[in-house]
């Protein structure tokens, strides 16, 4: 028998050289694992003239050339490539044309030929020989090609391929043949029609790979080899190709995998594992070339059944997994993107609308506050202005403090205003330096400065007291002379005491009348002796007005005269006198409070007054002043003109009641949008005049508003008027009053 072996490395075949023992090279072209049925890649066959496959035939016993024969029929028929070399060798027995009668002695020239020519087994390439030895590093498993001569005489070569194939135990016979068995025979011939039935069913079989099984088509019978078919040693491909319709006989081996797969595999039939030799695998890995792409199988002739498709193979977890999430989403509609962002942003919407909500109900509440009902904020007294009767020159003035102005005379431009400027500085000096009822304040050191004053003042006929250096005067006592004699002396050294100079006191009177919206007024000296200390009466009756809030200051101004302790008593002139009168000769009559003259020849007669007027339940302060009065005497002219003012106003005073006991008057506000009323606990009666319009006010006074109250609680006074006539009365809870709800508190802004 010959051997055929199928090219591993692609090169052409081409005959060895005959006779001798196969050795290492032979084995190692053995353990290639290559059948000539096929080139894997493309190359021509040819026709093999020794067995280099073939080892020495003491190697392998009769078992093993058996399974090994089953074995290499069916890796037969299932593709001629490279078989995997670390398992199994295929050796193939090819129908000799020539004599069967070869002898043993032949074998080492066999092989010598094989070691000469290591190309010839490194490719693949088979050789023809009357006998098939088993190869030792594995088993050696015999197939039985056709001969030449046609289909017709395969199942005759068959049968003698078969009987001459190595038997189970038969040895030599005398004339060195093989010792054929029937037993063999016939079961070689039983398999042969199994694998050829097999290989029309099924799609391809398990390769020795580590996934599986390789399988090559056989070489054309016009022996081309089909450079179409690729190498098929891929680790992880099965490829099927179909059997050679001009041979079906040649299907007469099958690879049998080690090692089941994942995929489905062909029943293995039963053959020991051996292990191919080291110098083999080494060869072998040399000389194989880079493993190219393999390309789509030859499709099968005509009458040639279709093979079956392989089963498909389970995907991987992780494959199995990719299928399952990574599906394609469906395609975009606008019904599906407003679902989408609705699914999105809903989250993120109510997760800050719940932040928001909390936010909301933790932040503090805002304090509430008092707020007067729209139509009680004012009342108008009815009918018309009282009239009054008012100087013939000059201008004039006259208001009730807190309720408003009754009526005014002439131009309200700057002119001068003589010793009514020491209202300025009295002021001043108590707000600098306040008094305590009872209390004379600081001693003052009389300087030369004011003795000087007085002893010119006296030669100028100024309006002076008598005291000398090195006395001491109280700050009361000063301010005493100062509003009621209208010491000009005092008032200096009162300034110097203050503020370390005149200058600097000057420029505090200014700044003074500024902050009191005096803005027709200005100051050059403390005395008021100077022309060029100007003002109008409407000007001064605001200062009257702030300085008359002062309790030391109105206890003086309405004083009719004060005992002096520096002056000596011992003169001819009242600036000597121990008691110094108050200028104003109003004082104390018809209500008269003060509050000071001035009197120069440029300035004419001056007087800035204030009067009590006692109307219902309520004192109202009567304040005006007439400035300007050149009639001799000028005093004496201003201070009628002032009395008749102040009688005119006082006659014309009346009460009425604007609010009444329980009337709701307002609301406490909680700032979030929610009111409570308030009412009047008492009723309110305004002072006023015919014409009158009185503004009402509601306040808290000194009081906080709590955020809960019960109903009756008293949360402040409702007001009528101003300054020291205005008129109160209390305000409370009509109704609990609660703190904003909640739905309040989220809601609120700001």
């Amino acid at each position: 028998m010959a051997v055929r072996d199928g090219a591993a490395g692609g090169g052409k075949a081409g005959r060895a050289d005959e006779g001798g023992e196969a050795g290492k090279a032979a084995g190692a072209a053995a353990a290639s694992g290559t059948v000539k049925s096929g080139s894997a890649d493309g190359d021509k066959a040819g026709a093999a003239d020794s067995a280099d496959s073939a080892d020495s035939a003491d190697s392998a016993d009769s078992a093993d050339i058996a399974e090994g024969g089953k074995a290499a029929a069916k890796s037969g028929a299932a593709g001629g490539g490279k078989a995997d070399q670390a398992t199994a060798v295929f050796g193939a027995v090819k129908a000799s044309e020539d004599k069967a009668g070869t002898k043993d002695d032949q074998a080492p020239a066999k092989a010598d030929a094989a070691e000469k020519t290591p190309a010839a087994a490194g490719t693949g390439k088979a050789a023809a020989s009357d006998t098939a030895k088993a190869d030792q590093a594995t088993a050696v498993f015999g197939a039985v090609k056709a001969p030449k001569g046609g289909a017709d005489s395969d199942a005759d070569s068959d049968a003698k391929a078969d009987a001459k194939a190595a038997s189970w135990g038969a040895g030599a016979s005398g004339n060195g043949k093989p010792k054929e068995d029937a037993r063999l025979k016939a079961a070689v011939a039983a398999w042969v029609a199994e694998a050829e039935d097999k290989d029309d069913a099924k799609a391809a079989a398990s390769g020795d790979q580590p996934t599986e099984l390789i399988e090559a088509p056989k070489a054309p019978k016009d022996g081309k080899d089909a450079k179409a078919q690729a190498s098929a040693d891929q680790p992880t491909q099965a490829i099927k190709a179909p059997a050679n319709p001009d041979s079906e006989s040649e299907r007469t081996s099958q690879f049998v995998p080690l090692k089941k797969d994942d995929a489905p595999a062909a029943k293995p039939l039963k053959a020991p594992k051996p292990e191919a030799k080291p110098e083999a695998k080494a060869e072998s890995k040399a000389e194989a070339k880079p493993k190219a792409a393999p390309p789509a199988p030859p499709k099968p002739a005509a009458g040639t059944p279709a093979p079956a498709k392989a089963p498909a193979e389970p995907p991987a977890p992780l494959d199995l997994l990719a299928q399952l999430t990574n599906t394609p989403p469906p395609p975009e509609t606008p019904v599906r993107t407003a679902v989408r962002r609705v699914k999105i942003w809903t989250p993120l919407v109510v997760l800050l609308g719940i932040i928001f909500v909390v936010v909301q109900a933790m932040r503090p509440l805002p304090a509430p506050k008092l707020a007067i009902a729209a139509d009680k904020s004012s009342f108008a007294f009815g009918g018309a202005t009282p009239p009054l009767t008012w100087p013939s020159e000059g201008q004039a003035i006259v208001d009730v403090d807190g309720l408003g102005r009754v009526g005014s005379y002439g131009e309200m431009k700057p002119l001068p205003i003589g010793s009514v400027a020491k209202v300025m500085t009295t002021y001043i000096i108590l707000r600098d330096h306040p008094l305590k009822k009872g209390d004379n304040g600081q001693l003052i050191d009389v300087d030369q400065k004011a003795e000087d004053d007085f002893t010119n003042g006296v030669k100028e006929k100024e309006s002076v007291v008598e005291v000398h250096k090195g006395q001491k005067i109280s700050e009361k006592e000063a301010l005493e002379a100062v509003m009621l004699p209208s010491a000009n002396n005092v008032a200096r050294l009162l300034a110097r005491w203050d503020a370390g100079g005149e200058e600097a006191f000057i420029k505090k009177m200014n700044d003074t009348a500024k902050e009191l919206g005096m803005t027709n007024t200005t100051y050059t000296d403390a005395s008021g002796l100077m022309e060029s200390t100007v003002s109008t009466a409407e000007d001064q009756v605001k200062l009257g007005k702030k300085a008359m809030q002062d309790p030391t200051f109105r206890e003086i101004s309405k004083m009719t005269q004060y005992t002096s302790t520096t002056a000596s008593g011992t003169g001819s002139g009242v600036e000597y006198q121990k008691t110094q009168a108050n200028f104003n000769k109003l004082v104390p009559a018809f209500g008269v409070v003060g509050i000071k003259t001035g009197s120069t020849t440029k300035a004419g007669g001056n007087l800035l007054f204030a009067a009590e007027k006692k109307v219902g339940d309520s004192t109202q302060l009567i304040i005006g002043a007439v400035f300007g009065q050149h009639k001799s005497p000028i005093i004496d002219t201003a201070t009628d003109y002032s009395k008749q003012l102040i009688l005119a106003v006082g006659k014309e005073l009346t009460t009425t009641t604007v609010v009444k006991k329980g009337e709701v008057v307002g609301h406490v506000d909680d700032g979030l949008g929610g009111t409570t009323p308030v009412v009047a606990t008492k009723d309110l009666t305004a002072v006023g005049w015919p014409g009158l319009k009185v503004d009402l006010k509601i306040t808290a006074g000194d009081k906080t508003l709590p955020h809960t109250a019960k109903a009756g609680t008293q949360v402040g006074e409702l007001t009528a008027g101003g300054g020291m006539g205005e008129v109160k009365v209390p305000v409370a809870l009509q109704k609990d009053l609660v703190e904003p709800s909640f739905g309040s508190k989220v809601t609120r802004l700001g």
